[in-house]
């Protein structure tokens, strides 16, 4: 027992040593804590040595976290770069964090980069604190320079890329995203930012090489499939449009909108029974429903179905006042937009989840719609077939 006793005392003093030699060199008073905390376990197993008192196991204990473990752990985060320091006021940043004192824990956090300018934690840190009281600008440069610090985290530059994109600063985000798709070429969300910012700024062949690369790592997502659809539809590629989003159906049966897309295709090439078919299928999808019975009012006029087209176009323009007003100028429906009831109540109250990008598509779609339709002479054609119809009704 005195032994140990004797040995602890060597190990503890050495220890002693090593923690007052860094308040010294880093000119830090803060390690003067560790040096007390030290100090009360030396002395209590010293006392126990001196006069032979056989100390409760508690106390040893207490001795040996307090003289032996805390030093020794904080040379060991020491030597990783994290200084205690950083630590002891990391910890007191987030106590006054889960007090929703922010400004009290950024100030303390901006004074100890002071000191500590090339620490990681506690510019990413300070970044958490200011993205959360909107101060986004100032989050993002504090996230750039903790992810400077600590290259391989490649989180904090994906966190940083999806905040610049937010704020607009695009070709930052883009730049960044490359980098961390270079390094980490199966990071599936970057992938996705970065070919969603490549959609925005219209950079579709761009999309394309991003999306396929990232089916590479990844070829059972839907969304790669669906995103590719989207990509090859605003290129006006129709085919490779239809492909991939037929994938991606086949992998998400309740991807309305991939069916939808398909039916405005299918209604591109003429080919009415695969357009009606898929919008049939969209029926119940609240985003799309009003949009389905208008185009299946549509297709119905194009195959001379008068009275379905009536049911439909009703249906569609129920609560719709916007595709009211397209009906009324579509030369399909004007044999029949008297028997329509114009809607009274025009807000729908229906919860909208339908992104920006693909609304955009759709709205490329309807309206490339529009003028193969036009060159097509669909309406003509519907008209013709329509006043054939009810000369052979009259004649029966």
């Amino acid at each position: 027992m005195i032994v140990e006793r004797i040995i602890f005392n060597v190990v503890a003093f050495t220890l002693f040593l090593i923690i007052f030699s860094k308040m010294i060199y880093r000119n830090d008073t803060n390690y003067i804590y560790v040096l007390i905390a030290q100090a009360l376990g030396i002395a209590i197993s010293f006392i126990g040595l001196i006069f032979r008192i056989n100390l409760p196991i508690i106390i040893i204990i207490f001795t040996y976290i307090l003289s032996i473990l805390a030093p020794l752990i904080i040379i060991i985060f020491e030597k990783k770069g994290i200084y205690f320091s950083e630590i002891m006021y990391m910890n007191i940043a987030k106590f006054y964090r889960a007090k929703q004192n922010n400004q009290k824990a950024k100030e303390i956090l901006m004074k100890m980069l002071e000191k500590y300018p090339d620490s990681y934690f506690l510019h990413k840190q300070l970044a958490e604190i200011c993205e959360q009281t909107g101060n986004i600008n100032i989050a993002i440069d504090e996230y750039i320079r903790a992810s400077e610090i600590n290259t391989l985290n490649y989180e904090l530059k994906f966190k940083t890329a999806n905040l610049l994109k937010t704020t607009t600063r695009n070709e930052e985000a883009v730049r960044i995203l490359n980098e961390l798709l270079r390094a980490k070429p199966d990071y599936y969300d970057a992938s996705c930012l970065l070919g969603d910012i490549l959609y925005e700024q219209e950079n579709y062949k761009e999309a394309v090489n991003v999306y396929i690369q990232a089916l590479n790592y990844n070829p059972d997502k839907y969304e790669l499939y669906y995103n590719l659809g989207m990509v090859y539809t605003r290129l006006n590629d129709f085919q490779s449009a239809k492909e991939y989003y037929e994938k991606a159906a086949e992998l998400n049966s309740l991807l309305y909108h991939a069916k939808y897309d398909l039916g405005q295709i299918a209604l591109l090439y003429n080919e009415l029974e695969e357009a009606e078919e898929y919008f049939t299928q969209c029926i119940n999808d609240d985003d799309l429903a009003d949009e389905v019975y208008y185009y299946l009012a549509y297709i119905s006029m194009l195959k001379g179905d008068r009275t379905q087209a009536i049911q439909y176009l009703n249906i569609a323009v129920e609560e719709n006042e916007e595709l009211y007003k397209k009906a009324c100028k579509e030369l399909v429906f004007k044999i029949i937009i008297s028997k329509i009831k114009r809607p009274t109540n025009t807000v729908k109250s229906r919860k909208k989840k339908i992104t920006l990008k693909e609304l955009e598509t759709i709205k490329h779609l309807e309206g490339t719609c529009e003028v193969v339709s036009n060159l097509s002479n669909n309406d003509i054609k519907a008209m013709k077939i329509l006043k054939r119809k009810e000369q052979e009704r009259e004649r029966e």
